[in-house]
């Protein structure tokens, strides 16, 4: 795959460079995308799916890459560059479920976690954040008091029984697991030090936040 990502960019969005991690890397891409009106992990940015650019930038730092999906057929040209998994408990329950399997299926223990939405990942920050994960079950970053990014952020493989005594109690929100672990919250000022404009947390769910992100990647691979 290639970085879909221009030369000039590259040191303002974290991507130079390969170097992977002891972590997996999951995309959770089975969202319903109902206020986009179509496929989000299908729309093009500049000559890729945006799936497939989310991936490029979870493989600077990962060999273990995996697409959390019940249509795997959707993406079929990814296959032998990536893993796919189930969501285990079926559609509607929301992205707890599929943190349930990535953490499954994963190889390392830990496994960062991405929306397919998030165009403007940044390795380094990903990189720091599998660093702070001695002693942590989850890292999150919280940009805003009180919101953890729970879907840009790194999951131990402690976490299963936990999220799955969750998703059977009907808990769907992903922090309903996390008063029984460990999480430490990485602070924005942090986070600014990798990502001045927390650019990483940006996504598009309406065609008008589409536009925007087209705009932006234009800007940052003149």
């Amino acid at each position: 795959m290639s970085n879909g990502v221009g030369a000039a960019d590259q040191n303002r969005t974290g991507t130079r460079g390969r170097r992977t991690v002891p972590a997996s890397a999951a995309v959770l891409a089975g969202g319903a995308s109902r206020r986009m009106g179509r496929d989000k992990s299908l729309l093009r940015l500049g000559h890729q799916p945006l799936i497939e650019r989310v991936l490029d930038r979870l493989a600077l730092v990962s060999d273990d890459l995996l697409v959390v999906t019940n249509a795997p057929e959707k993406y079929a040209w990814l296959a032998g560059r990536v893993r796919f998994v189930p969501d285990p408990v079926g559609p509607g329950k929301g992205p707890l479920a599929g943190i349930a399997g990535a953490l499954r299926a994963a190889r390392h223990d830990r496994v960062i976690v991405v929306a397919t939405d998030m165009p403007f990942l940044n390795a380094e920050l990903l990189r720091h954040l599998v660093a702070l994960c001695d002693g942590a079950d989850v890292v999150v970053p919280v940009i805003r008091p009180g919101r953890p990014e729970t879907l840009h952020a790194v999951y131990h493989r402690r976490c299963l029984p936990f999220v799955e005594d969750a998703l059977a109690a009907g808990q769907y929100r992903v922090v309903a697991f996390f008063p029984r672990v460990r999480v430490r919250e990485v602070p924005g000022d942090d986070v600014r030090r990798f990502d001045p404009e927390f650019r990483s947390f940006w996504n598009a769910n309406t065609p008008q936040e589409w536009q925007e992100a087209l705009r932006l990647a234009q800007e940052l691979e003149e």
